[in-house]
């Protein structure tokens, strides 16, 4: 069964990431739970956005090798993003006590992590086939709550450089 699974989690990622969300949509409002440097909070769209344009993130699972390598990069890159008026919010289907300890060691404190429950994963339509994770696709949300510019693909490598660039757009 094991075997079964990985085969078919394999195949699902080797598939393009496609996120219907189009650029002008409406973000769906939503609160969950999350966490910022090991401590949990209550997190919701709306009050994320009275800050500025958001960026939100959705990766598959925490701890493995991609979504580890993209925490730390948009870790790396939190100066910027603040600097241009942004925050960065990443969401996955795990459990809050695996993103309490994600958000420590590989968010490095510098940006929360929130559970994205299947009702969240399907309001942003980044449900990978066959498993109940996401997809990796980041959208920067404007103060209006609106998509202002959505990047679905599963290698992590372009999601950050992508989505700053995006932010730094609507700063200017």
């Amino acid at each position: 069964m094991r075997r079964l699974f990985a085969a078919l989690l394999a195949l699902t990622l080797s598939a393009p990431a496609v996120a219907s969300l189009p650029v002008g949509a409406a973000a769906p409002d939503f609160t969950t739970m999350g966490a910022l440097n090991g401590k949990p909070f209550r997190l919701n769209l709306k009050e994320q956005l009275k800050s500025g344009p958001l960026v939100l993130y959705f990766y598959p699972k925490a701890f493995t090798e991609g979504c580890t390598l993209e925490a730390k990069a948009f870790s790396d890159a939190m100066p910027e993003f603040r600097k241009a008026g942004a925050r960065v919010v990443g969401l996955s289907a795990d459990n809050l006590d695996t993103l309490k300890k994600f958000s420590v060691e590989a968010c490095r404190g510098a940006f929360p992590v929130a559970t994205a429950s299947p009702a969240l994963i399907k309001a942003y339509d980044v449900k990978l086939p066959v498993v109940s994770m996401s997809n990796r696709t980041s959208y920067v949300i404007g103060r209006d709550g609106r998509v202002v510019y959505v990047h679905s693909q599963l290698s992590w490598k372009e999601h950050v450089a992508k989505t700053l660039a995006a932010v730094q757009a609507l700063k200017r």
